[in-house]
């Protein structure tokens, strides 16, 4: 008999598998990725193998935090990195056709995070960070037997914490490179000052171009170099030709001529308002050009979910013959795989279409691997000929899942502000209904706020549609995927064609049959927890507010985020004396007009936005007598808590979310 469906609840995202970063094999006749799911409260990831034809997928690797499989040149090993021992993480290598992996690498307590092979298979490149001397597992058991305290953090840079990486003072990230057959490893790089810089091999295995920024002050200065390290030497060599600004995921051309980057002119950072466009040049005399500056497109427009892994940095490929760069293209709420001719002529190729997202793999011959998403569907694994064509599906991690749950469908619709605005806005309504009228609803704002909503399988909304609740989630300027001037339009002045947009999809809903104007509901996280401070301080046309890892006082977060504001650049003046700008763009300013009743969710961990933008908000909220509850989850939590926080607390979550609703939107039973 068939399984008879039921509702998606919270304690579902415990059945979401989530396989990511495919990769086809140098023989084109296997494809790895890694699998992750939740068993117990913990994550547990895997890599897994699948035909290029389809067929059962099987584990390959035995430990509980395996991923970023790679197939070394010859196909026939395949190294990962392992956190099997939490403090030490190390490169393994398998053997393709199976077997217990090896480690090569016999690192001490640190932080490991992308490697790659030499294309001579002999040597692996890696990043590498070492742990505070002070706070290894020996040095912690040494003190606490003497009856010691913590030590103290001491920083001396502008840079030395990270939201979801912790503190790391003055240590920094190193590139090293392993010889895979004796194990021994050496530093090749040192300089980077803040640890993003990105790296490939040529080749012919004996240069290295590197995406770097030596410069001490460069929180401030985003301005990096495209340099040519040679591996045996250790010499570099500066490419001329390129423009000042940042760059990011350089890539060798296959026939090591061609340098491949995404960047762009100026000094704003790789998060920014303009587009971040994609660059070549030569890997012998620089000269660069964009490939991208006569479109709109942006390569890095992430859409935003919570059931699959968010793809924030841009994606690059090369097809093999040299001629063509493959980017991720983050486009009204879609991202697709788009091919840029390396000459510059003609128009950009969408090699992908419909309404999903595709994340990129690898390209082996004439197929690339990739991960596919829709809002009705978590990401699966694909292939698909680079010639185009529909992509074919290799996994079915959620098909017994999705058998069993009633999924809601958003329909997509444009809305005009009064301004004549355009706003891409999607509904989702209660998928056990067969026609809804006067439901209750959720408006649902985006993070960033530069960032996108979009064709992602959303676990939170579809627990809210499941509850009854009608949910509408939208792009207001500020987002990505419309071009640079939507985008751009918010510089400086958070509160204002936002929330013109904001309040234009509000007054939609009010006016739809199927929405109960009276019981309406808005909430958010980080600058969605912005908007929604910023909407019950213009509005009491919400019934109740839910503002999650929020930004409240612009003025005091200038200073207590781990990206430090820097002053006379995304907002005028500074935040000490000269505050304006940010104060003008502070929700906090209206909390003296606060009526709606709001839950207020926050993580103590959360290092991007301070737990004290919350404290801000509650505060105000008890002096007013306004119905208000404060749920702070543990400083073992980041600001990515929703997305990737323990299994109980993320369904703690959203059994809050939940219960808060039903209190004030007075939920009808279906």
């Amino acid at each position: 008999m068939p399984t008879k469906k039921t509702a998606i609840t919270p304690s579902d995202l415990t059945r979401l598998v989530i396989p990511y970063d495919p990769q086809l094999s140098p023989t084109g006749d296997l494809v790895t990725f890694t699998r992750k799911h939740t068993a117990g409260n913990a994550t547990v990831s895997n890599i897994w193998a699948v035909s290029p034809d389809g067929g059962r997928s099987r584990q390959i690797s035995s430990g509980d935090r395996d991923s970023q499989a790679r197939f070394s040149p010859c196909g026939r090993r395949i190294a990962f990195l392992s956190y099997r021992d939490k403090e030490r993480p190390q490169i393994r290598v398998l053997d393709r056709d199976g077997g217990e992996s090896t480690a090569i690498t016999d690192l001490p307590e640190g932080t490991l995070s992308m490697f790659a092979w030499a294309p001579d298979g002999a040597s692996i490149a890696f990043v590498w960070r070492a742990a505070d001397p002070e706070r290894t597992t020996a040095a912690t058991k040494a003190r606490e037997a003497e009856g010691g305290s913590e030590p103290p953090r001491i920083a001396t840079t502008p840079w030395y914490r990270l939201d979801g990486d912790g503190y790391f003072e003055q240590r920094r990230f190193v590139l090293k490179v392993v010889d895979v057959a004796s194990g021994k490893a050496r530093t090749v790089w040192a300089k980077d000052a803040m640890g993003f810089f990105t790296f490939d091999w040529s080749p012919d295995s004996r240069t290295l171009a590197l995406t770097t920024n030596t410069n001490s002050r460069a929180m401030f200065d985003s301005n990096s170099d495209l340099l040519l390290l040679n591996v045996k030497t250790g010499r570099t060599k500066r490419l001329p030709g390129l423009p000042d600004g940042p760059k990011t995921n350089v890539r060798f051309s296959p026939c090591g001529k061609w340098l491949a980057w995404a960047g762009r002119a100026g000094d704003d950072g790789t998060y920014s308002v303009e587009n971040l466009e994609l660059f070549v040049c030569s890997a012998t005399t620089g000269k660069a050009k964009s490939l991208s500056a006569k479109t709109d497109f942006c390569l890095m427009a992430a859409a935003l979910g919570d059931s699959s892994e968010v793809a924030f940095a841009p994606s690059i490929r090369w097809t093999p013959d040299s001629r063509h760069v493959l980017a991720r293209i983050g486009h009204h709420g879609a991202v697709q795989s788009m091919r840029f001719a390396r000459s510059g002529r003609g128009t950009p190729e969408a090699l992908t279409s419909g309404t999903k997202i595709h994340d990129q793999g690898n390209v082996v011959g004439k197929h690339m691997v990739l991960t596919v998403e829709s809002p009705t569907r978590p990401s699966e694994v694909h292939i698909m000929p680079l010639a185009g064509g529909t992509p074919k599906r290799l996994t079915h991690c959620n098909d017994t899942l999705l058998r069993a749950r009633h999924v809601a469908k958003p329909k997509a619709h444009w809305i005009t502000s009064p301004d004549g605005n355009k706003v891409h806005v999607w509904m989702l309504t209660p998928p056990t209904r067969k026609s809804v009228r006067r439901a209750p609803a959720v408006l649902q704002v985006h993070g960033g706020p530069h960032a996108q909503y979009g064709c992602t399988f959303f676990h939170e909304f579809q627990c809210q549609a499941a509850e009854g609740y009608v949910v509408v989630y939208s792009n207001p300027r500020g987002s990505k995927g419309y071009g640079r001037d939507h985008c751009a339009s918010i510089r400086g002045a958070w509160g204002t064609t936002d929330w013109t947009d904001i309040r234009a999809v509000a007054d939609w809903m009010m006016a739809r049959p199927e929405i109960d104007a009276k019981r309406m509901a808005i909430m958010g996280g980080s600058y969605g927890g912005y908007m929604t401070n910023w909407a019950i301080g213009q509005t009491n046309d919400f019934a109740c507010a839910i503002t999650d890892r929020c930004v409240s006082n612009l003025v005091s977060m200038a200073g207590n985020s781990d990206f430090m504001d820097k002053p006379w650049h995304y907002f005028d003046g500074n935040f000490w004396s000269d505050p304006e700008a940010r104060w003008k763009s502070s929700p906090i300013r209206f909390a003296g007009k606060w009526k709606t009743p709001t839950l207020i969710i926050h993580s103590e961990g959360d290092l991007r936005c301070n737990v004290e933008q919350s404290e801000q908000v509650y505060s105000a909220l008890q002096i007013r007598r306004i119905p208000s509850r404060f749920v702070r989850y543990p400083r073992s939590t980041s600001h990515g808590m929703s997305r990737g926080g323990p299994a109980d607390l993320r369904q703690h979550r959203l059994g809050e979310i939940l219960s808060w609703l039903g209190r004030y939107l007075k939920k009808r039973t279906r």
